[in-house]
């Protein structure tokens, strides 16, 4: 009985044995902890700099987009400006001057004419 008594116990040391290594054994992670925290730092960074990026397209857009509507607006109001001179210059004929005096009466008198040169 001696040799049961002895097998019981070794049987109970080697389980307490693989008890003690499996609490020893230690999970070893893939990453450390330290570059964890740069790895979320780096990624939180390119997340900061892509937002930053689009954003600032939009910003640009938004500016050549009112940089082509004040655009067209110039060159619309140069054009209404074109026909002004047009029709300034159209109206502002001796004939029609003229015609106009004769409509209000006026007479031409050679006596009475001054001459007024452009500068």
């Amino acid at each position: 009985m001696s040799n049961l008594a002895r097998k019981v116990l070794e049987q109970q040391q080697a389980e307490q044995s693989v008890q003690i290594k499996r609490q020893i054994k230690i999970k070893k992670s893939w990453l450390t902890p330290g570059e964890k925290i740069i790895g979320v730092v780096f990624a939180g960074m390119v997340c900061f700099g892509a937002i930053h990026l689009v954003s600032n397209q939009s910003k640009i857009y938004e500016a050549n987009k009112d940089l082509q509507s004040v655009q067209d607006k110039i060159n619309e109001q140069e054009k209404v400006n074109g026909d002004l001179k047009v029709q300034v210059s159209e109206l502002s004929s001796y004939d029609r001057i003229f015609a106009k005096a004769k409509e209000m009466g006026l007479v031409k008198d050679e006596n009475n004419v001054k001459v007024v040169q452009q500068k």
